[in-house]
């Protein structure tokens, strides 16, 4: 390889170089351009770098103060707000502390209007004190000069009357009593008056619609005790050989049976009207039968009892769903249905408990109380009566004990307790079952009454009314709902005779049992005769 080489004054040519030393002037002269090449790659990033430096510098100083700016115009504008909310503040303040000051103002003078007019009250005060004072020492010397006369005059009525203290005292004492009574009388008079068309007029209405909304029979059905026979020939049959057939059959059934020269007819006779009854149908049956000796009187006697006691409480499930009383023991059902064979002068109790039980209801609902409470104690109000004949006691305690017994209530336990006023009411449903039941018996046709108990009652009234002072004659009208009463004129005062009538009214209410209510008529009559000659 030739290489030329040039020199100031020429070329030179080395005709041969060694490769090696060629490669290592390549390499040399190489690693020189590149590094000139790599510096002056550097030197232009640097400076492009502090040109791009110096740019953003700049950038970011006219940013910085564009933002210093914007703050300061923001800052400027919010002290600017805050000062305007401030002034309107503070003038707000100031109004109200205006306001304020006004309103004190104002209550100053008012305070100062009032202290000005409690003195005036206050010098009033103690004027009228003062009058009072004076008055007063006027008062006592009035008194003492009253008593001074009054002490005068005891004395002079003492010597005129020939009277002792004791005697006067009594007289003074009788004509204040005497006043008294003619004020009371007149008190009573007016209250009573008032108190009776209040309560007359809304028991009127409450009972009006209660009968109106129930509607029951005139009559009810009466238990019967008699047995048709087909032939006189079939009343020795009954009778059986030597009595053995009737002993058989009043032992079976613990009724007595009559058979007397009546035609076609055996009575049967018991206190008990289950058993009469179930004594009735076992001799039908034995009359249909034909077969009448002692073992057949036993059998169908057994066979009727089971069909009766089935057949009452039948018939009390039937009441009770009729009323719509729910929740009833078997057993107090069958004393419900029982109630069906037993009739209180002629009234069928089981009709009469029904009846009770929808007058109850309705005037409940009336005054706003529970109707199934009223129709439940109205229903069971009576139940005692299916076991009065074989327990000690009154139907109304006997009921209640029964009643006890399957966990009723206390207050239907005090309505069949005391509809009869044996006992005091404790609840308001006692006053409406009492009041219903006798609704129930004193309706026209409801029951009926023996002429003696009617007469013995009657009786009863005009002696109650003839054992007061001043009475001279009574009459008991209206069978027995009204008395009236005749009085002396001269005995009875216009206003004692309010407190007689009342009186009257009172004990005939204590003494006697009764449907219903009495109406006592006092007349006071002054009749003044003379005779021209």
């Amino acid at each position: 390889m030739t290489i030329p080489l040039q020199f100031s004054g020429g070329m030179l040519f080395l005709g041969a170089i060694h490769p090696a030393i060629v490669a290592v002037v390549c390499l040399v002269v190489g690693g020189g351009a590149v590094y000139a090449a790599i510096y002056l790659i550097e030197k232009f990033k640097t400076r492009n770098l502090e040109e791009e430096l110096r740019a953003k510098v700049e950038s970011a100083n006219r940013e910085a103060e564009n933002i210093l700016k914007t703050a300061q115009l923001d800052a400027a504008a919010e002290v600017m707000k805050k000062r305007e909310e401030f002034t309107s503040e503070v003038n707000e303040m100031q109004a109200q502390l205006r306001n304020q000051e006004r309103r004190l103002t104002k209550r100053e003078d008012g305070l100062d209007r009032q202290a000005e007019q409690i003195a005036q009250r206050e010098k009033q005060f103690k004027e009228s004190e003062e009058e009072l004072e004076r008055k007063r020492q006027s008062l006592d010397a009035k008194n003492k000069h009253i008593s001074a006369l009054v002490a005068q005059q005891k004395n002079q009525l003492l010597k005129i009357t020939s009277m002792d203290m004791q005697e006067a005292k009594e007289l003074l004492l009788k004509r204040l009593e005497d006043e008294c009574e003619h004020e009371m009388s007149g008190i009573i008079q007016r209250r009573v008056a008032e108190t009776e068309e209040i309560a007359d007029e809304k028991s009127r209405e409450i009972i009006s619609t209660a009968i109106q909304r129930y509607a029951a029979e005139q009559t009810c059905e009466v238990s019967v005790s008699m047995v048709d026979i087909p032939s006189d020939d079939m009343k020795g049959r009954i009778i059986g050989r030597e009595g053995r057939n009737i002993r058989a059959f009043e032992k079976a059934t613990g009724v007595d049976v009559i058979v007397d020269d009546t035609p076609g007819v055996i009575v049967v006779s018991g206190f008990n009207p289950v058993r009469r009854e179930i004594a009735r149908l076992s001799m039908e049956r034995l009359i249909q039968d034909g077969r009448i000796h002692p073992t057949r009187i036993e059998e169908l006697v057994a066979q009727t009892k089971k069909d009766v006691h089935a057949k009452v409480l039948q018939i009390g499930k039937e009441a009770a769903v009729e009323v719509d009383v729910r929740g009833l023991n078997n057993k107090v059902l069958s004393m419900i249905g029982a109630l069906n064979y037993r009739t209180s002068f002629g009234q069928n109790v089981l009709r009469h408990s029904v009846e009770v039980a929808y007058l109850g209801q309705v005037m409940a609902d009336e005054l706003g109380l529970d109707g199934s409470i009223a129709r439940r104690a109205g229903f069971l109000h009576d139940i005692g009566k299916a076991m009065d004949r074989e327990m000690e006691g009154g139907h109304p305690a006997i009921g209640a004990n029964f009643l006890k017994r399957f966990k009723e209530s206390d207050i239907v336990v005090n309505a069949v307790e005391a509809h009869h006023g044996d006992v005091p009411a404790t609840n308001p449903y006692t006053p409406l079952i009492a009041a219903s039941d006798a609704i129930s018996a004193s309706r026209p046709g409801a029951r009926r009454e023996t002429l003696e108990r009617y007469i013995k009652r009657l009786e009863k009234l005009e002696e109650i009314a003839s054992g007061f002072k001043g009475v001279e004659n009574c009459y008991a009208i209206q069978a027995g709902r009204e008395v009236r009463v005749i009085v002396n004129a001269d005995n009875v005062s216009d206003d004692g005779a309010m407190k007689v009538a009342r009186d009257i009214a009172k004990k005939i209410e204590e003494e006697m049992t009764y449907p219903g209510e009495i109406k006592v008529t006092l007349l006071r009559e002054v009749r003044c005769i003379e005779y021209a000659r």
